[in-house]
């Protein structure tokens, strides 16, 4: 029996082969390929192409609109990382708003803080539901009743509610139903949403391939908020591995409190070391108009 080769860069070329395979085109010439079991599901939703995959080396594979957005394999590194750190940086953090990230990682990782509340806004209902039923350990954040989510549009929601102490800004690439989220009236919104001592965090993309994406992101939220950094963290199945974070607040950007919870990928040592820039994203970013 003839299986398909599936490649994507928000398209989809078929070819023939003996396995079957999904391939994240990084640019027109580099690409990572993974060997897949089955695919488990593909829905078409309002918002966008969502499939999700058994894959041999990385567990659950969730895709959408042909980018990898997580695997059981990885998935600690990046929702650590986008969670652990504005997390750590407020004193104490008690209502959380995260915008995206309806796969529950970052919920997850927001509740080993004991906040009172998390605040879960995610565009996209079918997000929720394939992670639901595919991916339990990522999302079993949503059995706690302190997380509350809402179907919805994050840039609205953010207009309309404030109050929180941490928004965490866990959203697919600048393009479709997230380009809004990486807009300077977004960040003026969550501004107003915070109260003192508040903390944003959102991941912007790939600084080896795509570095206009996560310099424009600071320069941005650098024009709202007095203390404004880049971070990085290791993520082997996101492109070139080398992936972007930026955290603002008002306040100084230090580690406030120590860790008291298990982690894999996250540690003190993780969070000085993160902020600690390669020359040639400095560059980038000191050229970019």
């Amino acid at each position: 029996m003839v299986k398909i080769v599936v490649r994507f860069k928000y398209r989809r070329d078929i070819t023939h082969s003996m396995e079957l395979w999904f391939d994240e085109l990084h640019t027109e010439n580099a690409r990572l390929g993974f060997r897949i079991k089955s695919e488990l599901e593909h829905v078409r939703s309002e918002y966008q192409d969502i499939h999700v995959f058994d894959t041999f080396d990385f567990g659950k594979l969730l895709v959408i609109d042909g980018t990898v957005q997580t695997t059981e394999r990885d998935e600690y590194i990046y929702h650590e990382m986008i969670a652990h750190v504005p997390m750590l940086t407020h004193p104490a953090p008690k209502r959380v708003l995260i915008i995206g990230g309806g796969d529950g990682g970052a919920a997850r990782e927001a509740l080993k803080h004991e906040p009172e509340e998390v605040h879960v806004v995610e565009i996209d209902e079918k997000v929720v539901e394939l992670s639901k039923k595919y991916l339990p350990e990522i999302s079993k954040a949503y059995q706690d009743s302190r997380v509350k989510l809402h179907i919805g549009d994050g840039i609205k929601f953010v207009k309309e509610n404030s109050g929180f102490d941490v928004i965490i800004v866990d959203s697919t690439d600048p393009v479709g139903p997230a380009e809004g989220l990486f807009k300077l009236e977004f960040y003026k919104n969550l501004k107003n949403a915070l109260l003192a001592k508040g903390v944003v965090a959102q991941q912007c993309g790939s600084p080896f391939y795509h570095p206009e994406e996560a310099c424009r992101a600071y320069k941005e939220i650098s024009k709202i908020f007095k203390y404004v950094k880049l971070y990085l963290a290791y993520i082997p199945t996101y492109p070139s591995g080398m992936w972007a974070f930026v955290i603002a607040s008002d306040d100084k950007i230090t580690m406030r409190r120590m860790q008291n919870f298990k982690t894999r990928y996250f540690n003190s040592e993780i969070y000085q070391s993160a902020m600690v820039l390669p020359e040639f994203i400095k560059e980038y970013c000191k050229n970019q108009k």
